[in-house]
């Protein structure tokens, strides 16, 4: 099996709440009526020659945005798929210029091929404040159930997301899962209005395990 600090590194980012990306702090908001998406991202431990792929579609269906999870951990001499499904449901502030918004999210996920023991899951409740018209601040609180032994641990984190203009933002966060923080800043390129790249780095632990990642966001209708 793949290393206990590795592997806790790579499912922390592998069950994050999905809908922001790879970004580990989720924000409140949810696909607008009648809109899909897909997310694309890896996440590179060079130092153990490490990766993670995600891939993430997902379509807004009645009042809740429904997605789907597919995740590849791959580590020399070991290779691990995680498949999921997940729910997330913008209970307050769904205006797009609400000054506060929250949403729940939750999910399921499951190791291909099945390993025995039991399926993994999160729940979270991620707030959104949009202070002022370009700084916007996210705050998560939940927890992850752990595949296999189905140990629960909390997760929490806040971020920072400040639009310097109409096509880059700049977001730094520091989140707290499977008893680990995580440091993250990064940048989002907006291409156009409806596809955008993710960049961002991360330092991980008391060892400060390093990772890069880059990610793909496209958002059409259906």
């Amino acid at each position: 099996m793949i290393r206990r600090a590795l592997a806790v590194l790579l499912w922390l980012a592998a069950v994050s709440a999905q809908a922001g990306g790879h970004f580990d702090v989720d924000d409140a908001g949810t696909l607008d009526p009648g809109q899909c998406q897909y997310e694309l991202w890896g996440t590179r431990v060079r130092s153990e020659d490490a990766t993670l792929w995600h891939l993430g579609p997902a379509c807004r269906v009645g009042p809740v945005e429904l997605g789907l999870n597919l995740d590849r951990i791959s580590v020399p001499g070991d290779t691990v798929h995680v498949l999921g499904p997940q729910l997330k449901w913008t209970f307050f502030g769904q205006e797009p210029e609400a000054r506060w918004s929250a949403a729940v999210s939750m999910g399921t996920f499951s190791q291909l091929p099945r390993r025995g023991g039991r399926t993994g899951g999160q729940f979270v409740v991620p707030v959104t404040w949009r202070a002022t018209g370009s700084l916007m601040v996210h705050a998560n609180l939940g927890a992850d159930w752990a595949i296999g032994s189905g140990t629960r641990t909390g997760r929490g984190g806040l971020a920072g997301e400040w639009a310097l203009n109409d096509t880059v933002s700049l977001i730094a966060e520091r989140n707290r899962a499977f008893g680990l923080w995580t440091s993250r800043v990064g940048a989002r390129l907006s291409i156009t209005p409806l596809i955008s790249i993710d960049l961002s780095a991360a330092r991980t632990g008391q060892s400060g395990v390093r990772s890069f990642s880059v990610g793909l966001n496209h958002e059409f209708g259906r």
